[in-house]
């Protein structure tokens, strides 16, 4: 396997790749960045290039995690298929709809196993619930609700317009549709502005957000963010419906909760890949697994159960444009049919 990007989460998938997945080898770490890849393929034992074309055309790799900036995931992953290479690529899979697409059908015609990083998929919670509400007795949803409440400490100026919708809720937005296996979102209505940082909010930051999803089966999502919370990382969902009601996730760090005389106190989460670090490590080895065994790249989207794949990533993304659009137009907006998209996996 090769990695292309060094990043924060480069890293850690670089980590996850090199130490806990059974039957991967981490040859080749790529970054344009002169010297950026060095030190974490040299602590990894791989090789460090500056050309990821070089690695995308190398033959001798057999699969790719894509962890660069977003704005280049879906030209790396069409660049990936022209050599046949499976492609692990971290969310957004593209910044635009058309971009999705345009690399999810690239990946369709070349027959390789395309996965997206939504990693809440593979969280035990979520796997937990979504195989409750496919074995039927609960019935159909009602309500489903995701947030993500990121710990804080950003810097504003690093943080793109757009970023809440694109690469924090495209993880809620794909958690709505996991929960609602066989639904299409139709409509979409979102409020956000910049509360953590109001002072910029002239430069187009938002910082705070929440939506409602409104889907053809008639259930209705609701979907929040906001870039601080003081009392930790907090990643939680809910399915509502007529046989009882799903929670999924926690903000504690362990079962440990001190009695004292100013009450009672928990140690909470601060970081993502704590929280979700099996997660992390269950989905690149279920993309290890899928490359491995052979399987039917349609695994990758449009089955239910199957990994989520350039569909997901496409019709995610198309709902959190859409959502986008609606805080500028201050009305509901309907969500744009997206071509390639199946059956939500």
């Amino acid at each position: 396997m090769a990695l292309i990007g060094s990043g924060r989460m480069g890293a850690f998938h670089g980590e996850t790749i090199a130490r806990r997945v059974p039957g991967a080898q981490l040859v080749v770490v790529a970054d344009p960045e002169p010297g950026a890849a060095d030190a974490l393929a040299s602590r990894l034992g791989a090789a460090a290039t500056t050309d990821p074309a070089a690695v995308l055309a190398d033959r001798g790799v057999d699969a790719v995690v894509i962890a660069a900036p977003a704005r280049f995931h879906a030209d790396l992953v069409v660049a990936a298929t022209t050599s046949g290479t499976h492609v692990f690529c971290e969310k957004p899979m593209a910044m635009e709809v058309a971009d999705a697409v345009r690399a999810s059908e690239a990946a369709r015609a070349a027959g390789i196993v395309l996965q997206v990083g939504f990693n809440r998929r593979f969280a035990a919670d979520w796997r937990a619930a979504r195989a409750l509400i496919d074995a039927g007795g609960l019935g159909a949803a009602r309500t489903i609700r995701s947030l993500t409440r990121d710990p804080g400490g950003f810097d504003p100026a690093r943080v793109a317009p757009g970023t809440i919708f694109r690469e924090t809720l495209i993880h809620d937005l794909d958690t709505l549709r996991f929960l609602n296996p066989g639904a299409t979102a139709v409509e979409v209505y979102a409020t956000a502005d910049a509360l953590v940082r109001p002072d910029w909010r002239d430069r187009g930051l938002l910082d705070t957000a929440v939506l409602t999803v409104r889907f053809d089966n008639g259930a209705t999502g609701i979907a929040e963010a906001c870039f601080q919370a003081a009392h930790g990382y907090d990643v939680r969902a809910e399915w509502f419906g007529p046989g009882g009601m799903l929670s999924m996730g926690s903000t504690r760090a362990d079962g440990l909760v001190v009695h004292g005389a100013a009450g009672l106190s928990a140690a909470t989460v601060r970081y993502d890949q704590d929280l979700f670090r099996d997660a992390y490590t269950a989905e690149l080895t279920a993309f290890v697994d899928a490359v491995a065994s052979g399987a039917d790249p349609a695994l990758t989207g449009g089955r239910p159960g199957g990994l989520p794949g350039g569909d997901d990533a496409a019709a995610a993304l198309a709902i959190a444009l859409a959502a986008a659009e609606s805080v500028r137009e201050g009305s509901p907006v309907r969500v744009p049919a997206v071509p390639s998209v199946g059956v939500p996996a």
